[in-house]
């Protein structure tokens, strides 16, 4: 997006917008895409590429993923603009249909072409004989950016039912998640079935989501009330961590229980905690977003957001095997003294090749005026099952595995979005 187009909408900006929504917004994508650069320890090892996590080599670490891990805060950030926008839709008179296929155009949009993208790389790597194993971890590490987008589609779906409970019961609406999350995760521990953990992440995260409820209407106002709510978070979350079986680290680094694989409770409470004391700077943060540099800087994040989460990692990727070519930069020990120093540079080439990424594929993110009349109800539901499931499997197991390249599971997403009308073809020809 150019800078007359971000000049304009800046200018265009109206004083009633809570700006401090789309600075989070944007800093808790940043985040994400740091911590993840970060965490990708990758070095040469007999010829052949390894890549470890930071956080196994340094577990003197884990507690800056009560940081790190900032989900929480995009899901705050959600639930302010949904509720925002499912009010507008409502008084406006226009069905879930129409509201839901106008969200997931907008998410999914941009998705398409990473998973053609992807399934392209690995049917290609497969048949030149390029080892199972890494197409597998190169697919997965690719696809990780899509367990959110699972999530968030499902949360999303489902604003009206939570938003009437959050305007009929208000906080009992959150604490009733918070238990459920707490008795989710004492029957999968329990029994030891992930299956069953996997409930909450529609309970936790939906709980996170509703307190973008509370914010937005006011429930979250006042020093006292964010404190509160973030002494709340540090102590419960604490606790669980001290006396629960629950692990200090926030992402998953394969220990038998984690915080993020599946959700737990843990997760609402770090969120709680989170969420006051950011909410502690909104005043001021408000009154810095008036500056004209700081908010173009934040329409120009938010402008093209998913394009940067989507691909930050591809991106990666992509300067892993540029580096591998030309026999540079993977030779530092993992974690060691020089690849601390050496990280600066490496976030700065990270984000030299996500940029050019997001040269080409920024633009799907324009999308043009939907003027179509409203759909059937089966057709945005059916396509949101669709596409929380392909994208669920395919940020577990990647697209590839010891028998070949599983080709349906990114292309289920795909036909959903098309077939399904949500995403019309001359979307893929989006405006600049």
């Amino acid at each position: 997006m150019d800078k007359a187009t971000i000049s304009r909408l800046a200018a265009a900006t109206p004083d009633t917008r809570n700006r401090v929504v789309d600075f989070y917004r944007a800093a808790a994508i940043g985040v994400v895409v740091i911590g993840h650069w970060l965490m990708a320890a990758v070095t040469v090892e007999g010829g052949q590429i390894r890549m470890a996590n930071t956080l196994d080599l340094v577990p003197s670490i884990h507690g800056l993923t009560w940081v790190l891990q900032v989900m929480p805060l995009f899901f705050l950030v959600g639930g302010y603009a949904n509720a925002t926008s499912w009010r507008s839709a409502r008084a406006k008179g226009d069905t879930w249909a129409t509201w839901q296929r106008a969200r997931l155009r907008r998410l999914m949009t941009p998705v398409l072409p990473l998973l053609v993208a992807w399934l392209g790389i690995c049917l290609i790597g497969y048949s030149r004989g390029v080892p199972t194993d890494v197409l597998r971890s190169a697919s997965q590490s690719a696809m990780v950016p899509t367990w959110f987008l699972a999530v968030y589609v499902l949360v999303v779906a489902i604003v009206p039912v939570t938003l009437r409970l959050w305007e009929r019961y208000g906080w009992w609406s959150i604490v009733a998640g918070a238990a459920a999350a707490g008795l989710v995760d004492l029957v999968s521990i329990t029994s030891g079935s992930i299956l069953v953990g996997f409930l909450n992440y529609l309970f936790v995260w939906a709980s996170v989501h509703q307190l973008g409820y509370a914010w937005r209407d006011g429930a979250l106002d006042g020093t006292r009330r964010r404190i509160a709510v973030s002494v709340v978070g540090l102590v419960v979350l604490a606790a669980l961590v001290r006396f629960g079986p629950y692990p200090l680290v926030m992402v998953g680094t394969g220990e038998p229980i984690e915080n993020s694989y599946p959700a737990r409770v843990t997760l609402l409470f770090l969120g709680m905690f989170q969420i006051g004391l950011a909410l502690l700077a909104e005043r001021r943060l408000q009154a810095w977003l008036q500056r004209p540099v700081a908010w173009r800087a934040t329409i120009t994040v938010n402008a093209r957001i998913m394009t940067l989460y989507l691909w930050h990692m591809t991106a990666m990727l992509l300067l892993v095997w540029a580096a591998y070519a030309v026999e540079w930069g993977l030779h530092l020990e993992p974690a060691g003294r020089e690849w601390w120093v050496t990280r600066p540079v490496w976030f700065a080439l990270c984000a030299i090749v996500t940029m050019a990424l997001i040269a080409v594929f920024g633009r799907l993110e324009n999308p043009s005026i939907d003027l179509r009349p409203a759909p059937s109800t089966w057709r945005p539901a059916l396509a949101t099952v669709i596409v929380c499931g392909g994208l669920a499997v395919m940020a577990d197991s990647g697209i590839v595995s010891d028998t070949g390249v599983h080709w349906i599971w990114p292309i289920v997403p795909v036909a959903a979005m098309l077939l399904l009308r949500v995403v019309p073809l001359r979307a893929l020809h989006p405006r600049v």
